[in-house]
């Protein structure tokens, strides 16, 4: 794995659990992404599932892009970037619904 792209996962993580509307969110790396899930406990079969909702993509060294999973499971951009603590602030106030709980 980047080792730039972990030391972004971890630092998104510990951002994440500063708030309880993002606390337990699962950080994943995928390239130059940071795909943002909760487990879905109603998945088939009782077991539960990892379910993405919101990516990050680095852009630069310190910017990243913001992009949602539509209910067809394609990503679709949004016009929000900048610094991971201004995107994690922007999933807490305008994205409220995505990464809330269910």
């Amino acid at each position: 794995m980047n080792v730039k792209m972990d030391r972004a996962r971890m630092t998104l993580g510990r951002l994440l659990e500063q708030s309880d509307l993002t606390s337990g969110m699962s950080v994943r790396v995928r390239g130059d992404h940071l795909l943002l899930g909760r487990d879905d406990m109603d998945a088939p079969g009782g077991e539960p599932e990892t379910v993405d909702r919101v990516r990050l993509t680095r852009l630069s060294e310190t910017k990243y892009g913001l992009s949602v999973r539509r209910h067809t499971g394609r990503w679709e951009r949004t016009p929000f970037s900048g610094s991971m603590p201004e995107m994690v602030e922007v999933m807490q106030t305008y994205m409220q619904h995505l990464v809330a709980p269910w």
